[in-house]
């Protein structure tokens, strides 16, 4: 049953056409992920922009708010009168921003996707670097913050990043604080898109009903519009295994917990199918992980708790959370600690890789089925330094990873067990 789950998983990649290509604008060589799909008369091209999200910045929310204001249309039509347009022709353009990258996707039917493509150079060529603008972002900003006060889950999130990441840009609130939103000026939102979108640092992702010759076409006529930037490199970081505790007092009726610890381990190992194995085991799995076994099912002490083994290229870590009553906090929390403690020092049983092994490959074709799926996939193969046919070859090692190996991996990563926790608790009595 195995063997026969990875040929039909072999000839579902077979079938798929993702490839890597690669042009060049203005003396400089641009990777392109490319797959061209005609179920749909649709086309998408994302231009990712790398080093450039919010821990590429010293100002807090300014990658963020960057993102923003492109969505606001061109200084000379406004955003109400851009987005008019765009929604006279059924067209998508917009931004957005995580850690390393920063996000603009063009999508259309592909009747509109030269009209797309024509929009995206006047909003390119003309952003909204208006005060008008920007005051309307930051009263969005503002409101959001503001609302985030009272977001238990926010709040312990953060907190715990502070904890973990203490000095370095993941302790920083990269959404922004009322502060540095209330400073921000339209110079510092033009400075970063003009200092942090380059033509060097971007990789571009097209998929849909178009063919490549075409694709190339419209890349040229975008990507030329942007200059060459300054190369930034992302700073290695590294989670605290303090085993810190913080306790914050809000007005709530029930404990959020968040705990999070170091996890030594490299964004490009060729052995990511053990952490894969690993993480899907001990939080990952739903009903099939340790924590869900031994807190939810076995004590009934949350509706759920999740962990994952969080590995990027600037940080690798464990985070989990869950939710219990306020009685039984210190017990979820000890619990917590147990389940990572006897995870990490006996492994795993002959059973659950078995079983873990059947559910990876038995759902891998729920991963592939859409054309975004396999675009996503193909890029961060290529944005982790990996070969495109990355996931076939873990899968492959999935199946034959023996018990040995994965007790042996999970045995040396005695750091997991650091663990420091947050947890949002009721104030106490006056």
């Amino acid at each position: 049953m195995k063997k026969i789950l990875i040929l039909l998983i072999a000839l579902q990649g077979a079938l798929m056409a993702t490839e890597l290509k690669e042009l060049t604008i203005n003396d400089t060589k641009v990777a392109v992920v490319f797959e061209e799909g005609k179920y749909i008369p649709i086309v998408s091209i994302q231009l990712v922009f790398k080093n450039a999200g919010h821990l590429s910045t010293t100002i807090d929310g300014l990658a963020d708010m960057s993102a923003k204001l492109l969505n606001e249309g061109t200084k000379k039509e406004g955003s109400i009168g851009f987005a008019t347009k765009l929604d006279a022709h059924a067209i998508d353009i917009e931004s957005n921003v995580g850690r390393e990258s920063f996000v603009i996707e063009i999508s259309a039917l592909k009747s509109e996707f030269a009209n797309a493509v024509q929009r995206t150079v006047e909003l390119l060529k003309d952003p909204n670097y208006s005060q008008e603008a920007l005051e309307q972002i930051k009263h969005q900003k503002i409101g959001w913050i503001t609302q985030k006060k009272s977001d238990f889950d926010y709040i312990a999130a953060t907190s715990l990043r502070k904890i973990l990441f203490k000095g370095n840009a993941l302790a920083k609130p990269y959404d922004g604080t009322l502060e540095s939103i209330n400073s921000l000026k339209v110079a510092d939102i033009q400075n970063f898109i003009t200092g942090h979108l380059g033509v060097n640092n971007v990789i571009a992702v097209v998929g849909g009903d178009i063919e490549f010759a075409q694709a190339k076409i419209y890349l040229t006529e975008i990507l030329s519009l942007f200059p060459k930037v300054k190369m930034r490199q992302l700073q290695s970081i590294e989670a605290s295994d303090k085993k810190e505790l913080l306790l914050l007092h809000e007005d709530t009726q029930q404990s959020t917990i968040f705990f999070g610890s170091p996890f030594y381990y490299a964004y490009d190992a060729k052995d990511q199918y053990k952490a894969k194995i690993a993480e899907y085991l001990l939080g990952g799995a739903g009903f099939g992980s340790r924590m869900m076994e031994e807190i939810r099912v076995k004590r009934g002490l949350t509706y759920g708790v999740y962990a994952s083994l969080r590995r990027t290229k600037s940080v690798s870590y464990l985070s989990g959370y869950l939710q219990t009553k306020l009685s039984t906090q210190d017990e979820a929390k000890d619990l917590i600690q147990e389940v990572v403690d006897t995870f990490v020092k006996e492994g795993i049983t002959k059973e659950e890789l078995e079983d873990t092994k059947k559910f990876l490959l038995g759902s891998e074709p729920l991963r592939t089925e859409t054309l975004a799926q396999r675009l996503s996939r193909a890029y961060n193969d290529y944005y982790y330094d990996r070969p495109l046919n990355f996931a076939k070859l873990q899968l492959d090692k999935i199946a034959s990873v023996t018990l040995e190996e994965m007790n042996r991996f999970i045995k040396s990563h005695k750091e997991l067990s650091d663990l420091s926790f947050v947890l949002v608790t009721a104030k106490k009595d006056k």
